[in-house]
């Protein structure tokens, strides 16, 4: 069906990310609240199916929005915002989660367990479903490295350059980890 012609006409008036982030280099803070606005969901739906809780997913993604405009001047290719942004809220993620584990191994926190439910889609098919719940089963016990690795193969559905890309590392090391997180999911589903 097509678009009324207001519709393609007005969709063709709202500002690409090139747009944006020239405007916002240029210190225009209505850039950085549409950029804001426009890649939020993304951001925060990646971060809470790595990290499985909305609370610490708001906050992670928030660092993420703040640590990118803070380095704005760095990215090179403006195009790429929303790659680069989503490479940021990885790292933020996998800094999250390594704080989390050394407060709960001193003491500080206590552990939380993931409840699948929450982030798995209720019309997604059954065999998805037993997918997604073995692997959030598996999560907490990972290395913070092979997790989100894992996340972005088994959940995103990155491919390994995509996933060596948004993480920064070779593709040689994602092939490492996620044979390791492979691994540990496949004993821990011979376990159930």
């Amino acid at each position: 069906m097509a678009q009324p012609a207001h519709a393609s006409a007005s969709a063709s008036l709202l500002p690409t990310d090139v747009e944006l982030v020239k405007a916002a280099r240029a210190g225009e803070s209505w850039a950085q609240e549409a950029l804001f606005r426009r890649h939020m969901a993304v951001a925060l739906g990646l971060a809470q199916r790595i990290l499985g809780r909305q609370s610490d997913a708001d906050d992670v993604v928030q660092d993420a929005f703040v640590e990118a405009f803070a380095r704005l001047d760095r990215l090179e290719d403006a195009q790429a915002f929303a790659a680069w942004l989503r490479s940021i809220v990885v790292h933020r993620v996998g800094k999250h989660l390594r704080r989390q584990r050394l407060l709960v191994r001193l003491g500080l926190r206590t552990a939380s367990p993931i409840d699948p439910d929450v982030l798995i889609n209720p019309g997604a098919p059954q065999d998805v479903v037993q997918e997604l719940r073995a692997v959030y089963r598996v999560l907490e016990r990972l290395p913070v490295e092979e997790r989100v690795a894992l996340v972005l193969r088994r959940v995103e559905g990155l491919e390994l350059t995509e996933i060596a890309s948004q993480m920064d590392l070779s593709l040689a090391t994602i092939k490492r980890r996620l044979g390791a997180a492979e691994a540990r999911l496949e004993r821990a589903r011979g376990e159930l």
